[in-house]
């Protein structure tokens, strides 16, 4: 039996929350990633534990905005073991997936421990990490790193942008069109999230524009297997380069569906070349052209979230963590899911089980006791 370290808890704090101690793996994150490797940890036989900083199931999708409804997700691929079926298209995609990620907590008993912050992971005694969290700290053999890029939102910057007088968010406070009726919008970034975010708000806004660095490349067809491998394979390139993983939307493009071709036919989707200084009321270009503007919102994407990884340094030169597989190249204990080729929901599933399956093996070379896998 595992030795447990009790830790003093909070007023109001559950006790359940400041126990921590000796494991074979820790998983940070319950997301797509982390539960799909919580699972097959669990399949495994692997003694675990799963830590989430988010207060309730759900992952990065509950913090996604309420007019981003189910039907509007572009692939949502299911967890292993258990299929998402009869999902309301109508309902918020908050809603829909956070209750299928509570019930499969529910039916694997994953056990999540919430809420958790991990402030960094270092090395250990004997061989072991030392995960310091907010509710005590684990000393696990492995672990499993799935905690995206939500808590990272990129944040450009531009001359002048102290100086705007106006409202500028991101994406990941983005509330829904209805806070931008009667206002003037410009929307920088080249993603989904720029068009869908466009879209809607051009429906109650006085005015919208569209900024990208590069022009926007649209798909148009179907998008299968052979092009979404081919799309993981540039992606896995940079990260076995050592560099930060590209958005997933720079090597497969912007899916050309209804919304989108009635978009660029009304000229809400008409993209301008980015801006090179923000002024006190709006934007500027270097010609002198100027857009006045009320609101900035910035849909320019996140970058992965593991500075909690720095003091195991495992970054390269390139700025990114290489990674083999799942496993980083600096250090044969840590597992990356939902990074760089696996930042997909079906590329998440396949992560885990890849994590899994390395860590097992990794455990038993070094002499951890290993039971059968179910």
């Amino acid at each position: 039996m595992n030795e447990m370290v009790r830790y003093a808890a909070e007023p109001g704090e559950p006790a359940e929350a400041v126990r921590s101690g000796a494991v074979d793996v820790v998983v940070i994150g319950a997301g797509q990633a982390g539960l799909s490797g919580a699972h097959h940890l669990a399949r495994a036989g692997i003694d675990h534990v799963v830590l989430d900083h988010a207060p309730r199931p759900g992952g990065a999708w509950q913090f996604r905005w309420p007019s981003l409804t189910y039907g509007k997700v572009h692939g949502m691929h299911a967890l292993p073991g258990m299929e998402l079926t009869d999902a309301d298209p109508l309902r918020p995609s908050s809603e829909v997936i956070g209750e299928y990620f509570a019930a499969y907590e529910d039916r694997f008993d994953l056990r999540v421990r919430r809420p958790v912050d991990v402030s960094a992971v270092r090395e250990g005694d004997a061989g072991r990490l030392r995960v310091e969290t907010s509710a005590g700290v684990w000393s696990p053999r492995a672990l499993i790193n799935a905690t995206g890029t939500w808590d990272r939102p990129f944040w450009p910057r531009y001359p002048g942008q102290e100086t705007f007088r106006g409202r500028q968010l991101h994406t990941a406070n983005y509330p829904g069109p209805q806070e931008f009726a009667g206002a003037r919008v410009i929307v920088v970034g080249g993603g989904t999230s720029a068009v869908q975010h466009l879209l809607e708000i051009a429906e109650v806004a006085a005015g919208t524009t569209w900024v990208t660095r590069r022009p926007p490349v649209f798909r148009d067809g179907s998008f299968g297997e052979a092009e979404g491998r081919a799309a993981v394979a540039l992606v896995d390139e940079r990260v076995r380069r050592g560099l930060p993983p590209q958005s997933v939307v720079s090597v497969t493009g912007l899916p050309l569906n209804e919304a989108v071709r009635a978009g660029l036919d009304s000229g809400v989707l008409a993209r301008r070349p980015v801006f090179d200084r923000i002024t006190a009321t709006g934007v500027a270009w270097a010609d002198g052209t100027r857009v006045d503007a009320d609101v900035i919102l910035w849909a320019t994407g996140f970058r992965a979230a593991v500075d909690h990884l720095a003091p195991l340094h495992l970054r390269e030169p390139g700025g990114g963590i290489r990674v083999e597989g799942t496993r980083a190249v600096r250090d044969e204990r840590i597992h990356l899911v939902g990074y760089g080729p696996s930042a997909s929901t079906i590329g998440a599933n396949r992560a885990g089980g890849a994590a899994v399956r390395e860590i097992r093996r990794f455990l038993a070379r070094e002499g951890a006791a290993m039971p059968a896998a179910r």
